[in-house]
């Protein structure tokens, strides 16, 4: 059987990045004691108003075909949350509406990038950056995001990997895995090689309602110098703990989203009008739940700092912002995959290897903050206990 170029260009991914999540899984299936910090799923439900929302449109017949571009209450209400936040005016027919951050990534990495051509990305990133870049045809180029800088991307190391191949550097802020968030003079060093390079800056925020205290988000959409080579995808999944409804969405130039709209109308001709008419109330009225979740998963960054720093040489990277943080496992003995592989065996925790997200985080793990109190409370008593043992071993 012959399948595509892109088939082939994804082979591979995916799979087994996900190999100690999907053991855990099963272990706990058989009835194993897991503590699972894998996956970063909210840890609240989708508000009831939301849903409420949706089901009342639902009834009211908003179950017809929706506009190619998306529904005209989200757009307008998109166009002017972005003015109010950015303090630029953004009009309807900068924004185009998608089932989720992952679909406009898609579609957006389709309409900057081809074969022949280079997309730079902060390693270590999202797992399925390097998918959507290849989906392209294009080839992904790692920019190594290093500790020493709180693993927040340099305009330096953009600049070493820039060739006349490269058409956009994918950012993401606030970060995932790390937590990082960029500042705004990172954001104008980027922007300045942007313009130097005639670069696309594609900004993934979907995280930028889980901020925690004493941290600043900045979108490169709010610089207005070179405001004209900024795309940017969000979503209310996280924003509103509503990662299953499947709504995002991209904003940029209007010359730009026009060119992408015949993709758009190609891939699946605008999303769900009950499910535009939950994402319009949602981004007008704000989420009930988003300073709940990143007051929580403040605490629980605290409490791993703490207390992996105070009983163990284990090194605890401070998130400022979303739902993982990152611990340094070289003291160990092991690697990051070997620990993982290790702890879960033996602690009875699931993390994910840093490898799973990059090449440069072999000596790392992520771990989600998403789990409740008590659970988390245990999952430090267990990674401590872990690591007490294996300190020994390497003493």
């Amino acid at each position: 059987m012959k399948t595509t170029a892109v088939t082939q260009r994804l082979a591979g991914l995916g799979g087994a990045k996900w190999e100690v999540h999907l053991r855990a899984k099963e272990m706990v299936r058989q009835g194993a004691d897991i503590v699972e910090m894998t996956i970063g799923e909210p840890d609240v439900p989708t508000p009831d108003i939301m849903a409420d929302t949706a089901i009342s449109a639902m009834k009211a017949g908003r179950t017809t075909y929706s506009d190619g571009r998306g529904e005209a209450g989200l757009l307008a209400a998109l166009a002017e949350h972005y003015s109010k936040s950015t303090g630029r005016v953004f009009e309807t027919n900068q924004f185009l509406c998608f089932p989720g951050t992952q679909t406009s990534l898609y579609a957006v990495m389709m309409g900057v990038a081809e074969a022949g051509d280079e997309v730079l990305v902060g390693d270590p990133m999202y797992a399925t950056y390097e998918g959507v870049v290849r989906a392209s045809g294009a080839e992904m180029v790692p920019v190594p995001l290093r500790p020493e800088h709180g693993f927040r991307i340099q305009a330096a190391d953009i600049a070493a990997r820039i060739t006349d191949k490269t058409r956009a550097v994918l950012l993401t802020t606030p970060h995932n895995p790390t937590g990082s968030i960029l500042t705004v003079e990172d954001i104008d060093a980027i922007g300045e090689l942007a313009l130097k390079h005639d670069l696309w800056i594609i900004s993934d925020e979907v995280y930028d309602q889980l901020v925690f205290d004493g941290a600043e988000f900045v979108s490169p959409l709010s610089r207005s110098v070179y405001a004209d080579r900024v795309i940017a995808v969000s979503s209310i999944s996280k924003s509103h703990a509503a990662p299953g409804f499947r709504s995002g969405w991209c904003v940029g130039p209007a010359a730009f989203t026009e060119a992408l709209l015949p993709l758009s109308e190609t891939m699946l001709f605008g999303n769900q009008p009950f499910i535009a008419d939950m994402t319009e109330m949602a981004v007008r009225e704000g989420s009930p739940v988003a300073e709940g979740m990143r007051n929580r998963y403040a605490a629980r960054a605290a409490k791993l700092y703490d207390r992996l720093t105070q009983e163990t040489d284990l090194t605890v990277h401070q998130p400022q912002a979303g739902m993982f943080a990152m611990i340094n496992v070289a003291c160990t003995g092991l690697d990051g995959q070997a620990y993982a592989e290790h702890l879960l065996e033996n602690g009875g925790v699931a993390v994910m290897p840093g490898t799973s997200f990059g090449t440069t985080m072999a000596d790392w793990v992520r771990v989600a903050l998403t789990i409740d109190d008590s659970s988390f409370e245990t999952a430090i008593e267990r990674i401590v206990s872990h690591a007490t043992s294996l300190q020994k071993d390497v003493a």
